[in-house]
């Protein structure tokens, strides 16, 4: 069998042996199923041993996939949940990722005005309901991506999507995140969701994404 027909089988196996899983299983199963196409691929590309040296490299593979995997358990599904009833209406778009992460995605209306960090009054409350679910849930990890339009440059741009970032760090950590969960980056202009034509289009690209995950357990 070839590597690359080995990948593409363990992987659609990773997707479509997960049907009968519940979300945490199925987590841990597609970042195993991964890992282990990832493993196959290299163990067939280093030199030697054939076969034997593919099979070895998809179990190690899927061993460390299964390590590195996020879960979706029953504490992510309820903060969902509570996240969705939380900023319903508000325009605020609550989901998860296709690798068990909760993504929250805050359009400007909401957060940051043209050219400006300083969090808006109306984004707050979705921050203090947001701080509560991740106190409740502490084994998770937090990511906050700053974005921007395209009005002014990059040298002014790169630094303000930190800022926005850092910013809604700053807010969740007084109330009483642990700094340590929480990651921050800025994409400035280079990821835009819409084209940047208008006004309406520049709003929606003036934005923050918040991801939150749960590691799969080790051992």
């Amino acid at each position: 069998m070839s590597k690359s027909l080995i990948g593409a089988t363990v992987l659609a196996l990773a997707v479509t042996g997960c049907a009968d899983m519940s979300q945490t299983q199925r987590g841990t199963a597609t970042g195993a199923g991964i890992g282990a196409g990832i493993g196959a691929l290299l163990g067939g590309t280093t030199g030697g041993g054939g076969g034997g040296r593919t099979a070895k490299g998809a179990v190690l593979g899927g061993a460390a996939g299964a390590l590195i995997g996020n879960v979706w358990s029953n504490r992510m599904e309820q903060q969902k949940q509570q996240m969705e009833q939380a900023t319903r209406g508000t325009g605020v778009q609550v989901s998860q990722t296709q690798d068990n992460r909760l993504k929250l995605e805050i359009p400007s209306d909401i957060s940051f005005d043209t050219g400006r960090s300083d969090i808006k009054s109306n984004f707050r409350p979705v921050l203090e309901r947001f701080a509560g679910t991740l106190n409740e849930n502490p084994a998770t990890t937090v990511t906050i991506i700053g974005h921007t339009d395209n009005t002014g440059n990059d040298a002014v741009n790169e630094p303000l999507s930190i800022d926005r970032a850092a910013r809604t760090r700053d807010y969740l950590t007084m109330r009483g995140v642990s700094p340590g969960r929480i990651m921050v980056d800025g994409r400035g202009e280079r990821e835009p969701i819409a084209s940047n034509d208008n006004q309406a289009s520049r709003a929606r690209n003036r934005r923050v994404e918040i991801y939150v995950a749960e590691p799969a357990p080790r051992g």
